[in-house]
């Protein structure tokens, strides 16, 4: 007889999947990390395969763990949305939520992935677009919520993080150590420029501005290919990319604040959950990873 997958073994699995380790799992899940051990040791005896390599105090999935993927979410998600039709029906709609580039790709995996598990049915609109001018819709009402750069300019509802600024190089290239350095740089206005270009007249560091745009992907580009030097907060530090510091010239650039805005008036439920999700995603990334990353 073909045995039956528990829903809360296939949620702690995914809630591994989604955060890349155990401990942090079992936050999520709220169980303890023994807890969440046995649970995937049951749910290996249910698949008759092993789902994880374990390499020290490392854990990895095997080629099976990383085909059960796919299915978990599809059965959890099956799951979630039957059990609120009948109990949360209310819990549907649209959510606009706003986002500048350079933390999409940091950020909305992991906690766009923990609404869902929380609202399946609550469809949710990102908009990327500058800082300043997330605030200004969000005030309007045109977004429901965002999550920003704060600065003098930029006032928020709420700081979930202070980050570092760092400066990166590609890996495989050694531009930094021209004389007159190239730098890829956002656009003006922007707090990460400002920081940017004080620190390196602070110095006295001859520099060029090589590429500037307001699209992080652009700018990252230009420090991957060797371009330029670029500055980035150390929770985006892209694979490929190396942490510059003063041992190679380059001085600190100091810090700045993420936040959350939101629409003025009453919060809906699903606003509430995800800028909780959203402030319990980035506080809780610790530094020591984001550095290896």
């Amino acid at each position: 007889m073909i045995p039956n997958l528990d829903v809360d073994l296939l949620k702690t699995f995914l809630a591994i999947a989604d955060t890349g380790n155990f401990t942090r799992a079992a936050d999520e899940v709220n169980k303890t990390q023994s807890a969440v051990s046995m649970q995937m040791k049951r749910l290996e005896e249910l698949v008759g395969r092993p789902l994880f390599v374990r390499d020290g105090r490392q854990s990895r999935f095997t080629s099976d763990g990383d085909r059960l993927i796919e299915y978990a979410r599809r059965i959890v998600k099956l799951n979630d949305e039957a059990v609120s039709a009948f109990t949360k029906p209310e819990l549907t709609g649209t959510l606009r939520f706003g986002t500048p580039d350079d933390y999409a790709d940091r950020f909305l995996p992991e906690f766009l992935a923990r609404f869902s598990r929380t609202h399946p049915l609550v469809t949710v609109n990102v908009d990327c677009a500058l800082s300043q001018q997330l605030v200004e819709r969000a005030r309007h009402g045109e977004l429901d919520l965002a999550i920003v750069t704060a600065c003098s300019e930029v006032i928020v509802d709420e700081i979930v993080r202070t980050e570092q600024l760092v400066w990166v190089t590609s890996m495989r290239h050694s531009v930094h150590l021209l004389d007159t350095v190239p730098i890829a740089i956002s656009h003006t206005g922007c707090e990460w420029r400002t920081l940017t270009i004080n620190a390196l007249e602070r110095e006295g560091r001859k520099y060029r501005i090589a590429y500037s745009s307001p699209n992080s992907n652009a700018v990252n580009a230009a420090v991957l290919a060797g371009l330029a030097v670029g500055s980035v907060p150390e929770i985006c530090v892209r694979p490929g990319m190396r942490i510059l510091t003063e041992k190679d010239g380059f001085p600190k650039l100091g810090s700045f604040r993420l936040g959350i805005v939101h629409r003025p008036g009453r919060r809906s439920s699903a606003a509430e959950a995800l800028s909780r999700h959203i402030s319990e995603s980035i506080s809780n990334i610790p530094r020591p990873l984001m550095a290896a990353e």
